[in-house]
């Protein structure tokens, strides 16, 4: 428990020390946000904001890591599995975020180049754990003591879900402060269920929370650098991969409830635009439906992270206590 604890505390001084010494940088060579004009306008201000803060999380949480898990005694196959995955899915986002930078726009990957990618990533992960022999075909419904053998439709099934989850988690990143939050919020939950159900893990929460609450300072509103794709692709993989290892798959339209409704939202804006000319929310997604309304940011931040809360203490029920 002592590592675990450590761990966090220094991935959260890599973290600071890294976006202090690396802010002031990207400043200077212009390295900055491009902000569309179908944004919110009062979004212009934040243009040439640094982007790309992902990597200094990412790199914080994965060295505290493999660190703290080898000073603990052990670095187990699966540990590195999920981070290896989780860098991955920040991989894509940084070749994305690269392509928006020096284009000067702010279209990066083509959504098709994404997904092809993100269905790769996953196939990856899921030959891995199968090799690793940490892969199940059984789905355990929450709440229940049952459990479903899916056979190869799991890995079907459960690829659309995780690059939907994915995905989720990039288009939650809208707001200063609202990916990195709810994000927080889900790492504290895999912290606590970690060390009931897979001690030798922990090692990966705790370093996420620490790295996590440094950046926060930092990207809190009014932020001084975004993560970028980089950083919510990153963080959307080490959810999904986190839920996959501790077999709680059907859990994850809880713990990621809020990555399961800024998805739909813009789905659902995209199909009754396409068949009626008109919209369903002001503006997609959700979070910016909010901001239309007169939401500031802050009170976003507060609510979606708060009904993270909620539906993560679902999942603990569902997953721990029953």
């Amino acid at each position: 428990m002592l590592y675990s604890v450590l761990g966090g505390v220094a991935a959260f001084l890599v973290c600071a020390l890294l976006l202090r010494i690396f802010i002031p940088v990207l400043r200077k060579v212009k390295l900055g946000q491009k902000i569309l004009e179908i944004g919110p306008s009062w979004h212009k201000s934040k243009e040439g904001t640094p982007i790309m803060g992902g990597l200094f999380f990412s790199i914080a949480i994965t060295a505290a890591a493999v660190v703290f898990s080898l000073l603990s005694g052990a670095l187990p196959l699966r540990t590195l599995l999920v981070l290896g995955f989780a860098l991955l899915c920040g991989l894509i986002g940084f070749a994305d975020d690269y392509v928006k930078l020096f284009k000067k726009t702010n279209r990066g990957l083509s959504p098709a180049q994404k997904l092809i990618l993100q269905f790769l990533v996953v196939a990856a992960f899921f030959v891995s754990l199968s090799l690793a022999g940490y892969a199940s075909t059984e789905l355990q419904i929450p709440f229940t003591d049952i459990r479903v053998d899916l056979g190869v439709f799991y890995y079907l099934l459960m690829s659309i879900v995780l690059v939907y989850f994915i995905n989720g988690a990039n288009l939650t990143d809208g707001i200063d402060g609202l990916a990195g939050s709810v994000a927080l919020v889900i790492m504290v939950f895999f912290t606590i269920v970690s060390d009931m159900l897979d001690p030798a893990t922990i090692y990966i929460c705790t370093a996420a929370v620490g790295a996590l609450t440094a950046f926060l300072i930092f990207n809190f509103h009014p932020a001084k650098i975004f993560m970028g794709d980089t950083g919510s692709l990153y963080l959307g993989g080490l959810v999904c991969g986190l839920t996959v290892l501790y077999r709680m798959e059907l859990l994850l339209f809880l713990i990621g409830f809020v990555y399961l409704i800024e998805g739909l939202s813009v789905m659902l804006q995209v199909a009754y635009f396409k068949k009626t000319g008109k919209r369903i929310f002001k503006m997609a997604p959700l979070h910016h439906h909010f901001e239309m309304n007169g939401w500031s940011e802050v009170k976003i931040v507060f609510v979606f992270t708060f009904v993270t809360a909620l539906t993560c203490a679902a999942a603990y029920w569902g997953a721990v206590v029953l």
